[in-house]
């Protein structure tokens, strides 16, 4: 793909100046959402150790940057920032020439003036803090650097988009890529730090049973884990329990919380239950296809992407 990356700081050791650089034995029922989770066990078993951040220039990112710096220092984490450099887009009536050259310069400029405003904003000071520089577009960027950390921390898109910084799309784009956990922060930012209490949407599909593996370093720091089934079709007593089960193993105590839709929108219900419990991390698997290199959301994943109140952590 091309990435290039231009800085690193605070010792990437092994990536060089500045360029990006076990199974668990047979699987009786693998059709079944609680096997998924142990074909990823060992993959979040052993918590955040490196965290990577999505950097901007829009008004929401200093909330994201002091969120992903907490994160980092409660997981004992390295936090990566990065920047992504936009293309430079010349107008299509453009001739090539002095005019080229200089709407060239005026971007360049600009570009230049964001990036050091975004790493001042993330700060480069610290043995545990590192900063990437890419070229590209956002969306494939970010996604490719997130092979290279445990979890990855997104913005919601800004409700004005004349202040959008980087494409509207760039949450859902990273998360459907599937690399990583991916944590999307709401453009209001988090009234309290998350993963005290969470709540954990289970539908027995592999996006949950990923998203909720993915989520094992939160759960197992959460004071409160609730899971809830909406319109669940096994019988009273199933899957919730077996997933209840499966984080006790891990020392999660959970409660289970089934629920019905009613006809609803189950993204609206998912909402209004995390406010009842006071949740401050919501944990789902996100639904969605490609068309025309656009992603089209499922019902819950598009109601949360676009109304999330707390941060919302998603897989693919």
């Amino acid at each position: 793909m091309g990435i290039y990356v231009g800085q690193s700081i605070a010792g990437e050791s092994g990536e060089g100046k500045g360029r990006a650089g076990g199974g668990m034995g047979p699987i009786s029922h693998p059709s079944t959402g609680l096997d998924r989770f142990h074909q990823n066990i060992r993959r979040a078993g052993m918590g955040f150790r490196t965290i990577l951040v999505h950097v901007d220039t829009g008004p929401s990112a200093p909330k994201r940057l002091k969120l992903s710096a907490d994160l980092a220092a409660r997981f004992e984490a390295h936090l990566v920032g990065l920047y992504v450099r936009r293309p430079f887009q010349a107008p299509a009536f453009t001739d090539a020439g002095p005019a080229m050259d200089s709407l060239y310069r005026t971007y360049e400029s600009a570009v230049q003036a964001d990036e050091a405003a975004a790493m001042a904003a993330f700060g480069t000071t610290g043995p545990l803090k590192a900063w990437r520089v890419a070229d590209g577009p956002a969306e494939q960027v970010v996604a490719a650097h997130a092979r290279y950390a445990d979890l990855v921390i997104v913005g919601q898109a800004e409700p004005d988009a004349a202040a959008e910084a980087t494409p509207p799309d760039l949450a859902e784009a990273v998360a459907m890529a599937g690399e990583r956990p991916t944590l999307i922060v709401p453009h209001i930012g988090a009234a309290k730090p998350p993963g005290r209490t969470v709540m954990l949407c289970w539908n027995g599909t592999r996006e949950a049973a990923r998203a909720a593996t993915g989520a094992l370093p939160f759960l197992k720091k959460a004071d409160k884990v609730v899971i809830l089934l909406v319109d669940p079709e096994d019988e009273p007593g199933g899957a919730g329990v077996h997933v209840a089960a499966w984080l006790a193993r891990h020392g999660v105590t959970a409660v289970v919380k089934r629920d019905t839709a009613g006809g609803a929108d189950i993204g609206e219900i998912i909402l209004s239950r995390a406010a009842d419990q006071d949740a401050d991390l919501i944990v789902m698997g996100l639904y969605g296809h490609s068309r025309m290199r656009e992603w089209v959301m499922g019902g819950a994943s598009r109601t949360l992407l676009a109304s999330m109140t707390v941060p919302l952590l998603v897989a693919h």
